[in-house]
Parts: C-alpha cells; structure tokens; sequence
C-alpha cells in the first residue's frame, strides 16, 4: 500500500504551467506518469474490494511522496494553510488574550494590549469559565478546544463568563472579535550602559519593524553594541531574513545566494540602508537556529562583520517555495539551496531518511557534541574562507567563532521534571492567584520587581512541596546545585506574568551562559580584532 500511495503523488505534483515552463525541466512521458497514476485512481475508486475515503488516500500519497524527496518539502491540507500561516504572516482574529490551562480551567495570562479583550477590561488572574453559554473547564477542555471556540472571523462576537477572585458571580463580557498581532520579537533590554538585547522567535513579515523599533528604544537607552539572539529561532520568511541581516551590512555585499538544478543562482545583497552597521555585534545561536537564522549567522560570520557565540546551528539550507493545488491545498516544495557568502552550503545530509535527520539532536548529544567542540569533525573539501581568511566549514550548520557547551548541570533531571510535570506553571499560577494585587501594588513597575523581588525561603518550600504532590523525585545534590537557578526562574516566570514577555528573559539573563560570554568579549573587545 506505501509503494501505491508513493505512486499516486506523481499525478498532482507535476500538472502545473509554472512548472513545465521551465526550459530546463525534463519533459514527462505522458503515457508512464500522468495518464497512468490518473487511470490507477479510477481503477482503485471503482474496484477495488472496500470502500476508500479517496481524498483522503491521495492526501496520505502526497505526504508519503514528499517525504522520499527532502525533509522539508512538506504538504499543507486546504483546512490547515491559513493556521499554517499565521505565525509568519504576524497577525490572526480571535479575541486577543494569551491564555494556560490551569487545573482544568482557562487561565488568562495577559490580553493581547489594545486587543478586544483588553478593551472591555479581561485582567491577567481571570478565569475563563463559559463561552457562548457553554461550560469552558473540565478535562474536555483542550488547548484546541479554546482556539477553536475564541478565534473567529473580524466582526464576529463571541462572549464569555468571567470568574475574578473577589468578585462573587460570573462577570459576563461580550468580545467583538479583531486582527490580533502575533509579535516576533520576544526581548529588547539593555545588558549593561552600553550593550543592547534583541531576542527574535522567528523571521516573520513584520519581524524588520519589530526590529527596528526594538533597535531605536535601546539607542535611546545608549546602546552602542548589540547581542542579537537567535537561539532556537526556526526559521521563516527569506525575505525578512534578509532585510534584518541588510541592517548589518553595507551597500553591496552578498547576503545569500540560492541555486538549485531548475532554479538559476540568485544572489540577494545588501542595500546600504542597514540601521546597525557600526557598533560590535553578537549573534547568539544553538541546534535549534535554523534557516532564515542560518543565512543571517552566515552572513555576518563570512562577512566579518560580527562574531557568533553559542552551538552549532541545525543545518537547513533548503528552500521552500509553495505550489497551490487544486483544492486550495498547499505543497510546499525544495526547489533550491541557499550558500553563504563564502559558498558554503549549511544543508546538513540526509541521505539516511527524514527519520534519521530529526534524530540529530540526540545523535549530537550522544556523541557529545553539545559538551566538547573537538568532537566535531568536518572534512578538509568543507573548508571555506572568511572575507578576512578565517577558517569556516560548510555542509552542516554554522559553527560559531566561540562555542558555549549545552548546561547539563543546569537543565539535570531534576530541572526537566519540574518543567515537564508543570510544577514551575502550577506554583506561579497558585501564588499569583493569591498575590496578584499585592505584588503590583508594591512593585508598580518591573524594573521595581526585578531589583526588589526574591522567591523566599517560604515561597520556595512550597515550591518544592507542590513538586512532591505532582511526584517529582530529586537528590539532595541535584538540588543543591541549581537552587538558585530554579529561583530565578520562578522569579522570571512571575515577572513574565506579572508584566510581559520580555521580562521573563530579562530576568533569566544574569544567569545566561551566552550573554555572559557576549558580554565578555565585548567589553575584551580581542575578539573583534580579527574582524576588521
């Protein structure tokens, strides 16, 4: 049956003008792809011995076929390609709140600011507990459950029954539904007098404003240098990659280029309009910086023009580019390559099948990658040049210019299970039910909270006694060791909470391995020496 469905993909992938355009596209037999697959499907719809769902099976022959090409040519459903969207796009409709699942209940976090939710006056604390009449809480509300019923089409109403600590009867608030930002950008805060921060998620299509407005607030602030951090960035849109990277660099020099076997080399440079072309610059990246922040370490690093700190990124240096179907599906297929100024491709090999590609992480860490630099190994034709002759190697991710080893006393056993039985999120959840008001009314602004606030002794034995009850077993040494940084993280969770997003990572960064090394070799400042 899996050889069936393989086959059965050659009928929808090739029937498309823009496709058989091409002059170097190799003609198809007629008679061996198309009309063949084509009389196949009327066999199986009118033969065979069971009734089949047919779009169904044409929908699992594209998946399958797809996936013996490339690990990242993929296949959008018509239902899925506008959810698809929408975290590059930057914006969805719903009512414009951010939301946890807290003991079956719908937990608001914080309204969306000036988003329909924050306009009739939902608070961070409320508890969503009807929608539309209908009972929101138990163990049949799921995460899909609560998008499905809050997001909705601009214009339509939606309302909701509000319990508020305090107040003794539901509070009733009709919501009119409207286009909701999907902001980016996570942090921008200054680390010292002189160095900026600008933490960015993913490469989406207003990410270059969220940028450029983050890089004119902290210049307000006096920054003169910038951390730029891309750590577990995915990727997203080549084109913004492109104009933040053109923010770096000076009129003319060579961003990326892309080629591919039916697609010419495509070289994309840089305009001379860049807001940050002077100044020391760090870009941050680990295993899980891929694509777009790939062609932006690369570029900076082959150019230059900065210096990378952190772990070898992931290695994706394919393109994308979407083909629409007849039903409104989507096929998003690798057409090209994307190289690096110097002509390294970062593409990582998978020859060894998509299920052998997504293992790399484990593979990583298995061989100790993630701990020691020199377990590393790449060949001398992967050996590439900087535009001032540094060494740099190509053919699986961007290795930075100082590696920081993954913290594994850090994130131990113990650290995971807290996160991964929701003891953090259950903790800060119970505490600000109960402290809200109180910690607002004495911290009026973050910058109050963070120079002021400490999780006490108190605090953190009932932290400790909400991860007994959720079955969380540690050793005295696993404590020990990472007390203070689990504090901190209660204390950067209840900021993030209490204020916003940002201030979660604010928080956390005294105690961030990567910052303290940007920060280092800047105010060293030996490290940029080989750079110019």
């Amino acid at each position: 049956m899996k050889k069936l469905l393989i086959i059965v993909m050659a009928f929808f992938v090739f029937p498309f003008g823009s496709l058989i355009a091409q002059h170097n596209v190799e003609p198809m037999d007629y008679e061996e792809t198309t009309r063949k697959v084509s009389t196949l499907l009327q066999l199986i719809n009118n033969f065979y011995v069971d009734t089949l769902d047919m779009p169904e099976l044409t929908e699992k022959a594209i998946v399958l076929t797809l996936k013996e090409l490339d690990p990242h040519s993929a296949y959008i459903s018509a239902k899925n390609v506008k959810k698809a969207n929408e975290p590059l796009e930057g914006s969805f409709e719903g009512v414009g709140l951010t939301f946890q699942l807290f003991k079956d209940t719908i937990l608001v976090i914080a309204p969306i600011p000036g988003g329909p939710s924050d306009k009739v006056g939902i608070f961070a604390g409320d508890k969503i507990i009807t929608v539309n009449g209908e009972d929101a809480f138990g163990e049949d509300i799921t995460n899909q459950w609560v998008m499905d019923h809050l997001r909705g089409k601009k214009g339509t109403e939606v309302t909701v029954g509000i319990y508020r600590r305090g107040v003794d009867a539901l509070i009733d608030f009709s919501i009119v539904r409207d286009k909701i930002p999907i902001n980016s950008l996570d942090a921008a805060f200054m680390l010292d007098d002189m160095t900026g921060y600008v933490k960015l998620n993913r490469f989406a299509r207003n990410s270059q404003d969220e940028f450029h407005e983050a890089v004119a607030k902290l210049r307000a602030e006096g920054m003169k240098n910038l951390v730029f951090d891309l750590r577990g960035n995915s990727g997203g849109f080549l084109g913004t990659a492109m104009a933040i990277c053109d923010d770096f660099l000076k009129s003319g020099e060579l961003i990326v280029y892309t080629e591919g076997i039916h697609s010419p080399r495509q070289d994309l440079n840089a305009t001379g309009n860049g807001i940050f072309e002077q100044g020391k610059l760090v870009v941050l990246i680990n295993e899980g910086s891929a694509s777009a922040s790939e062609i932006v370490s690369g570029a900076v690093q082959d150019l230059d023009r900065g210096l990378i700190i952190g772990r070898r990124s992931f290695g994706k240096g394919l393109v994308q580019r979407p083909f629409s179907l007849p039903d409104g599906s989507v096929v998003r297929l690798t057409v090209a390559r994307y190289y690096t100024p110097s002509g390294r491709s970062i593409q990582k090999p998978y020859d060894n099948g998509v299920d052998e590609y997504y293992k790399d992480f484990a593979n990583r860490m298995k061989h100790g990658e993630l701990i020691h630099p020199d377990s590393i190994h790449f060949p001398d034709s992967l050996k590439f040049a900087t535009k001032h002759g540094r060494t740099v190697y190509g053919g699986g991710g961007i290795m930075p210019d100082i590696f920081v080893p993954w913290d594994s006393a850090r994130y131990n056993d113990l650290y995971a299970s807290l996160v991964r039985k929701g003891v953090f999120n259950g903790f800060v959840n119970e505490y600000l039910d109960s402290h809200r008001k109180a910690l607002l009314r004495e911290y009026k602004t973050f910058q109050e909270f963070n120079t002021g606030f400490e999780v006490s002794e108190r605090e953190f034995e009932v932290f400790l006694a909400t991860a007994e009850k959720k079955k969380v077993e540690w050793k005295a040494e696993q404590l020990d060791q990472n007390i203070d940084f689990i504090k901190l993280n209660i204390k950067a969770l209840l900021a993030r909470n209490l204020y916003e997003t940002g201030s979660y990572f604010e928080v956390l960064s005294p105690m961030d391995r990567e910052i303290k090394q940007a920060l280092k070799v800047i105010k060293e400042g030996t490290g940029f020496t080989v750079l110019k």
